[in-house]
């Protein structure tokens, strides 16, 4: 059975007929941001490794590693194993997998796939990834994750050697390197700040990599970053790859953090139609609580409707535009599209993204990770 709008494909201007809600990517944007992002880690002379939570998409992890990135993160396992279904052969599982079920399933696989990694915080989880690769007949690579500061996952830089060794010695288990991802730094807005707190914490994990070396059991992966610091953490000298992601399409967020001048395009958007706008001033669209993550506030109007145009919630199924009364009066069957606030979890909301060149829908692009929480 076809998807949804799949009969506007081709169809000049067939954009604006999309059925609404829908999640729409500006392919000559994503295009360039790709492509920038990689032109980045070349100069830097760093390997790129970009997080596939951002998009959960078999066919934008595809354009990633054309583009020169040996592989992908996944935030999730039930991520990992959606990719890998769609052929990606290179995946870093970048959240701790600790259950006996996870572990049997990474295993599983790390036969199917080339390059899985996983990360470990903690020296009985270890022991129990050895035993299970061991029963599985192929070693597993592993990444220590270590925390910046943030508390969430990770071991601090004072208890990783113990880690490190423990995984090193595991006869099931390769040692592969370090994870860092300073998650917490991402969105302060003053730059100086920004740079100041990401360094700070590199110069950290820099210092425990030369003590590792030191000891024999140098890292030879050391991964993380962020869009927010793809621009500083290079100068810290301590990664081997960044682990971007947001970059692809941005949003609202990241948008605000670089004070409306961001380094990458917004490519990201969802399509709305006006429903209702019997007060002046005042439209009701079909976007509401449903079509958009909720974490960061409201989106912001991209294109539709009349400047300075605000968007906000008016229910689960409903969307609302306040706006200058004395503008253009926005009437039932009007289109917009709005900057999500936060991309990561606006697109696994929705089962596909329609890709879209000049106002023609070129392709509709399954979300295969979609809801893939575990």
């Amino acid at each position: 059975m076809a998807p949804l709008n799949a009969d506007l494909i081709g169809l000049a201007g067939g954009a604006a007929e999309l059925a609404t809600p829908a999640l729409v990517v500006d392919l000559d944007a994503l295009e360039r941001n790709i492509a920038a992002m990689a032109a980045h880690a070349r100069r830097c002379g760093l390997a790129l490794r970009p997080h596939a939570k951002t998009h959960k998409s078999v066919e934008i992890a595809r354009r990633q590693i054309a583009a020169g990135a040996l592989g992908v993160c996944c935030a999730k396992l039930g991520e990992a194993e959606a990719l890998a279904e769609g052929g990606i052969g290179a995946i870093l599982v970048t959240s701790p997998v600790v259950t006996g079920r996870g572990m049997a399933r990474l295993v599983a696989l790390n036969a199917r796939i080339a390059d899985l990694m996983a990360v470990c915080d903690d020296i009985a989880v270890a022991a129990r990834f050895d035993a299970a690769a061991q029963a599985a007949g192929k070693p597993l690579r592993i990444l220590i994750d270590i925390d910046p500061g943030m508390g969430r996952t990770g071991v601090s830089v004072a208890e990783a050697p113990a880690l490190v060794r423990s995984v090193a010695r595991a006869a099931g288990l390769v040692y592969a390197g370090l994870q860092c991802y300073a998650g917490h730094l991402q969105h302060i807005e003053s730059s100086g700040e920004r740079r100041n707190a990401s360094l700070a914490a590199l110069k950290d994990l820099a210092a425990l990599r030369d003590r590792l070396a030191a000891d024999g059991i140098a890292p030879s992966i050391l991964s993380g970053g962020g869009t927010g610091t793809f621009d500083i953490d290079p100068d810290a000298g301590a990664l081997t790859e960044l682990q971007v992601g947001s970059y692809v399409f941005m949003d609202r967020q990241y948008n605000d953090v670089w004070a409306g001048r961001p380094p990458f395009e917004t490519a990201l958007y969802v399509q709305t139609t006006v429903i209702s706008a019997n007060r002046a001033g005042l439209a009701t669209t079909d976007a509401g609580f449903k079509a958009f993550a909720t974490d960061a506030g409201a989106p912001a109007v991209a294109s539709g409707a009349p400047q300075g145009a605000a968007y906000f919630f008016f229910g689960d199924e409903q969307g609302g535009v306040a706006y200058d009364e004395s503008a253009r009066k926005l009437a039932p069957g009007d289109v917009l599209r709005c900057i999500v606030p936060h991309c990561d979890p606006t697109v696994n909301l929705y089962d596909a993204m329609h890709a879209v060149r000049a106002e023609t829908l070129v392709e509709i692009w399954p979300i295969e990770g979609r809801g893939r929480s575990a």
